[in-house]
């Protein structure tokens, strides 16, 4: 999937929520002193692997940089990294799932939890598979 710093530059994106050119992301990262052929190469990463992608560009003093952001979300990420997992397959989601509600301790979340497996059973049931996280 991804290396320890690809994953700190996306963290970077959805905490910010905002699209950010190469330097900005530097400069955000406080706890890193990348340099900008580094960045660069882990920007064309993340691109190659279809994890952010260009959304505009931003003018940056007198230069012009490419903006990026990321094509998912981190929930959407996390899932596709338990799915990606050997042996992982289908039949393993109940006791997932049971981890987290046994986790879970806001009965207001439970209820939500409740309302998105009815809702996405329907859809199941109706013939609309819109949602799939097979990897």
């Amino acid at each position: 999937m991804l290396t320890k710093s690809e994953e700190e530059i996306m963290s970077l994106l959805w905490e910010v929520g905002e699209p950010l050119a190469s330097s900005e992301i530097v400069s955000k990262s406080v706890d890193r002193t990348w340099r900008k052929s580094y960045i660069n190469l882990l920007i064309n990463s993340l691109l190659s692997k279809n994890m952010i992608k260009v959304v505009g560009v931003k003018q940056m003093t007198k230069n012009y940089a490419r903006t990026f952001e990321p094509t998912m979300t981190k929930y959407a990420y996390s899932v596709k990294r338990i799915f990606s997992q050997s042996g992982f397959n289908e039949e393993n989601i109940p006791d997932l799932f049971a981890e987290i509600i046994a986790n879970t301790e806001n009965p207001e979340i439970l209820d939500k939890m409740q309302s998105q497996l009815d809702e996405r059973k329907q859809e199941l049931l109706s013939g609309n598979n819109s949602q799939s996280y097979s990897a």
